[in-house]
């Protein structure tokens, strides 16, 4: 019996933890049981998940299955991005200074700052009023 390579990679952005899956295969994309495309409708979002891809040449030679949740389709495609990166330096070491260039290997660690009493939101104040 022979097994299958699993390559893994766990990306976090903003409120968003997705856990990428890539096997050998022919360029199968699915995140949580949906096409890619689907999950993901705006084209520039799709480029900028598939970037580490096409960085690397990687386009068609692995099938990718992720797990997202959190967040929004923004910070989800981010995580995605990560994971995707992360899995692929599993794969070759050597990829790291192209991603690394491409300023990929990195987490975005910007997230929502807090709510503060007295403020609509983190730094917006209420509307002034004279009377």
């Amino acid at each position: 019996m022979a097994s299958k390579v699993l390559y893994r990679g766990t990306g976090r952005r903003k409120r968003s933890i997705a856990r990428v899956m890539m096997t050998p295969g022919t360029g199968k994309f699915v995140i949580n049981g949906r096409n890619f495309d689907n999950y993901i409708p705006s084209p520039a979002t799709r480029l900028d998940v598939e970037q580490p891809l096409a960085l690397t040449d990687n386009m068609k030679t692995f099938d990718i299955k992720v797990n997202v949740y959190g967040g929004g389709i923004g910070g989800q495609a981010g995580a995605i991005r990560l994971g995707i990166t992360r899995a692929l330096l599993e794969v070759n070491k050597d990829y790291r200074p192209v991603l690394k260039a491409a300023g990929l290997v990195r987490r975005d660690s910007r997230v929502i700052e807090r709510k503060k009493p007295g403020l609509k939101k983190a730094r917006r104040a209420p509307q002034f009023s004279k009377r």
